[in-house]
């Protein structure tokens, strides 16, 4: 059985188990992990690793692709294995650690964390954990259902392990494209000209001496939790629809559209369903992560292809596209993560991004990574990487928050990922904002009277018209700018004060 995964026979005598294979990582060691999403990622390794901090002092600075699935983000937290984090994650005890100050975190675009580990910016690493489906003849990884940062963190580790996990199909072989920038400053432009372009390896070719260790497992796949879709993202996604349908009405866009982006989680996830009954077919996604929305599209017959570095699943949807793999593998490809985000390749191909905002203020600045400008949420991710060179900037969110007491489009957002000057379109249920071409001024009035909702409207209808009686290119109150945040930490609601 080995065998068949394994494939280059010398590599037979280097299976050991889990808790073997972390005494290669010592205290203090910098560990590059695969995963991306919540999918792909090494999951008996970081078991290990809790049981042997219960034992002895064990703190690691860890790399990976973006978030990790199975909690295993909290489970090394609470056993005191996480020094410094990066450069993505989605886990509350994590975030927990993160905002008390107890774990390090570095928030990074995604296409950047590669690139800074070449220019000698962050630490390569000692070892690397790699999930795999197989292991070819030549000693070359076949990764599972992500690649993110995996590629790169194997080549640029002095020693890699591989989880070499029976539970992936192996039909998962031959849907990775693998593309290495060369070193600057003899590199030369991506080739990928084409979202459905292959420019690359179906592996990761590895020296097989580096492989110092094997772990077998048999672990499914995370079941990533995704809430169905409800009146609130339906509106946003009708909106959108709206949106696109004029655009091809006017020329600027084709009856396909253009390559879509779209970010990872529920809302962005939703609004992507709207477009199974929409008039738009021949779709082409080129993204990071494919969720559910995706193949729901394929079966719709609305999906051409679909090129991410990640798939990350729910578990009934899981469960139905993994088994039956064969039905999309042809039109699916797997891709690094600084390829996939690559801004090059974002500016080339022309892309429509569709990325969520946590928060975003009257002139179009997007907050979407920090809670009340100072606690982190998730990251940035890539949604920076897409925003500033897509063809189409778009972010959505629903209007308020914790039952009304928050609302999502303020005065001034508390925290800056994204400028005003990179974003173009602003979506929530109350409807849409189209900023192209508007002046500061002009774009506060088209957000405030097309995105906020009615119980915010007047308050920031009333701040708007101070702000302007006081001038400016973009008129504000500095003294009151933050103030509906102030009032929602200090009294559980923006506007506390009436």
């Amino acid at each position: 059985m080995h065998s068949e995964r394994i494939r280059l026979a010398s590599l037979l005598d280097r299976i050991v188990s889990a808790a073997q294979a972390v005494e290669l990582i010592e205290d203090g060691m910098t560990v590059g992990m695969s995963g991306f999403g919540g999918s792909g990622d090494a999951k008996a390794i970081p078991l290990a690793l809790v049981e042997r901090a219960k034992r002895e002092p064990l703190k690691i600075n860890l790399i990976t692709g973006a978030s990790l699935g199975k909690g295993l983000d909290g489970l090394m937290t609470e056993a005191g294995v996480l020094a410094r984090r990066m450069p993505f994650q989605g886990d509350p005890i994590l975030r927990r650690a993160i905002n008390a100050g107890e774990v390090m975190f570095i928030d990074q675009h995604l296409s950047d964390v590669v690139e800074q580990m070449r220019d000698g910016h962050i630490p390569t690493p000692d070892v690397a954990v790699i999930e795999a489906v197989a292991i070819t003849e030549r000693g070359h990884i076949v990764p599972t259902s992500s690649v993110g940062n995996s590629a790169s963190l194997a080549l640029a580790a002095k020693r890699v392990i591989v989880e070499l996990n029976l539970g992936c199909n192996p039909l998962l072989e031959g849907m990775h494209d693998i593309h290495i920038p060369r070193e600057r400053p003899d590199r030369q432009p991506i080739p990928l000209v084409r979202p459905d372009d292959r420019i690359g390896s179906p592996t990761i070719e590895i020296d097989p001496e580096k492989i110092a260790a094997i772990v077998v497992c048999d672990t499914p796949e995370t079941a990533y939790p995704i809430l169905p879709p409800d009146d609130e993202t339906q509106a946003i996604a009708n909106h959108l629809i709206g949106f696109f349908e004029r655009e091809v009405a006017s020329g600027r866009l084709a009856s396909n559209l253009a390559p879509l982006q779209v970010g990872v989680g529920t809302i962005a996830n939703a609004v992507m369903y709207g477009l199974v009954d929409s008039p738009f077919s021949d779709l082409v996604l080129y993204s990071e992560v494919l969720q559910d929305s995706a193949f729901a599209l394929f079966d719709a017959g609305r999906l051409k292809f679909a090129s991410g570095c990640s798939i990350t699943l729910s578990g009934d949807c899981g469960r139905r596209v993994f088994a039956d793999l064969g039905k999309y593998r042809d039109r699916v490809v797997l891709r690094p993560q600084e390829i996939s985000n690559h801004p090059e390749v974002a500016r080339r191909l022309g892309i429509i991004g569709i990325n969520t905002a946590l928060e975003f203020d009257i002139y179009g600045n997007v907050n979407s990574s920090h809670v009340g400008g100072t606690h982190m949420m998730n990251g940035i991710g890539g949604s920076g990487d897409f925003t500033r060179n897509a063809r189409l900037a778009i972010f959505v969110s629903k209007s308020i928050a914790k039952d009304g007491a928050i609302s999502s489009v303020v005065p001034m957002v508390s925290h800056v990922d994204h400028t005003e000057h990179d974003v173009d379109i602003l979506v929530t249920e109350q409807g849409l904002a189209d900023l192209r071409g508007l002046a500061p001024r002009e774009r506060a009035r088209r957000i405030i009277d097309n995105c906020v909702h009615p119980s915010y409207r007047a308050a920031l209808n009333g701040y708007f018209e101070r702000a302007c009686a006081r001038g400016g290119q973009t008129p504000h109150l500095l003294e009151e700018a933050l103030a509906w945040h102030i009032n929602q930490q200090r009294r559980g609601h923006m506007l506390a004060d009436g």
